[in-house]
């Protein structure tokens, strides 16, 4: 099993970093349009999708991951491009990796989210009718998350299974309660997009904050939209990225 999926395309590397409990087919309707500014792949990260590894790790493991993709195209610095845990594993690696990193795009994603915990979570994912009676249900189930969660799930011999596992997930977005990332900003020098939805899961001001304390960042306010910005409001989202990467790779 390979933990990488490459949706084809030329040029500059452009990588897609996938939220907790995705994967990295979860960009398949953007990694569509983006093969016309690149070379476009995604990462399964570690313990989602069919990445072997499938215990948690933690963010510099994931850093480390997404670094030697990158060297591993062998076209120079990438344009990252994260969603949620996604977008801190980005700003991370643009950070710890400069000569890796050409630009970034974070979508709703915090770097101090300290003091929240999983235990507000697990009611609610323990509450789900697992294992589904097939896609349509896990559709039916997240409604407007459906196409989103379609894509993490697989099928076993009594139904539809989340791919990642829960005790990983809780596992690692429990750092995020315990530390914050400041510090992998303030090291950022490409340019950065972050998109905030007008739904953000995140605390209030520091999307607009990332972007400020970046030299070249900017930041997007996506109304309407929920934490997965790209599905629920696929051509603000595209509009925004577009005019970001035309800019940055020097493209019309």
């Amino acid at each position: 099993m390979t933990p990488v999926v490459d949706f084809g395309g030329t040029g500059a590397s452009i990588v897609l970093l996938h939220g907790l409990m995705g994967r990295a087919r979860t960009w398949w309707s953007v990694a569509r349009w983006l093969t016309r500014y690149g070379h476009v792949v995604g990462l399964d990260a570690r313990a989602h999708g069919r990445n072997p590894v499938r215990e948690p790790a933690r963010t510099e493991e994931f850093v480390a991951d997404a670094a030697e993709l990158v060297r591993s195209l062998d076209a120079g610095p990438a344009v990252l491009i994260g969603h949620s845990m996604g977008g801190l594993h980005a700003w991370a690696l643009a950070a710890s990796h400069p000569e890796l990193a050409r630009a970034v795009v974070v979508e709703d994603m915090a770097p101090d989210q300290r003091g929240k915990t999983v235990d507000e979570w697990r009611s609610y994912f323990e509450s789900w009718p697992v294992p589904f009676s097939s896609i349509a249900h896990v559709r039916e189930f997240f409604g407007d998350t459906g196409d989103y969660f379609a894509e993490c799930v697989e099928e076993r011999s009594d139904g539809y299974h989340l791919i990642a596992p829960l005790d990983a997930m809780y596992e690692i977005a429990a750092e995020w309660g315990r530390r914050d990332y400041w510090s992998f900003v303030d090291k950022v020098r490409c340019p950065l997009l972050v998109i905030e939805p007008e739904h953000s899961a995140m605390p209030p001001g520091q999307l607009a904050e990332l972007a400020r304390r970046v030299p070249d960042g900017r930041h997007v306010l996506v109304p309407g939209a929920g934490h997965v910005a790209h599905d629920d409001a696929p051509e603000m989202y595209r509009g925004a990225v577009e005019a970001f990467l035309s800019e940055v790779l020097g493209r019309v």
